[in-house]
């Protein structure tokens, strides 16, 4: 068996790579944050006021471990944590300045880490890449532990 057949082992070196790259431009630029608080952030700025559980879904990111997520920007001064007036059960979610200065520094490096990963493919074979990636999460999204496609 080799590995360099098997796509998930692919997939997991992809990642690892992603994530370096990621970690180097955040680095560099003094920004201290992971790709799953960047996409939580990245959601929270879409959908103000969302609640935790649909952010886990909505990042396709297990519901158990969002609340250290969450825990770990609202003690950055990133996000605000505040209860839903009608479900008082129900904990929503904001951006607080800092958490949107924060982002609007982050994106164009993500952008950057982004790029370099598929540096070394055509523009056509990125598309193709992107939409093959896209195609296999939404055709088997609901076996992951988080049950969320895209």
């Amino acid at each position: 068996m080799n590995l360099k057949h098997l796509p998930g082992h692919l997939a997991r070196r992809f990642h690892q790579i992603s994530s370096t790259l990621f970690d180097l431009e955040m680095s560099r630029a003094g920004i201290v944050l992971t790709p799953v608080q960047f996409a939580a952030l990245v959601e929270m700025k879409e959908s103000p006021g969302i609640d935790q559980a649909t952010l886990a879904g909505t990042i396709a990111y297990d519901r158990t471990t969002i609340g250290g997520v969450v825990d770990r920007l609202v003690d950055k001064g990133m996000v605000e944590r505040f209860t839903d007036q009608a479900d008082r059960r129900c904990k929503r979610l904001k951006l607080t300045p800092v958490g949107l200065e924060t982002l609007s520094r982050a994106e164009p490096l993500v952008s950057r880490s982004q790029q370099e990963l598929v540096s070394s493919l055509t523009a056509h074979e990125q598309e193709q890449l992107v939409a093959l990636m896209q195609k296999i999460v939404e055709a088997l999204g609901d076996k992951s532990r988080t049950s969320r496609h895209l």
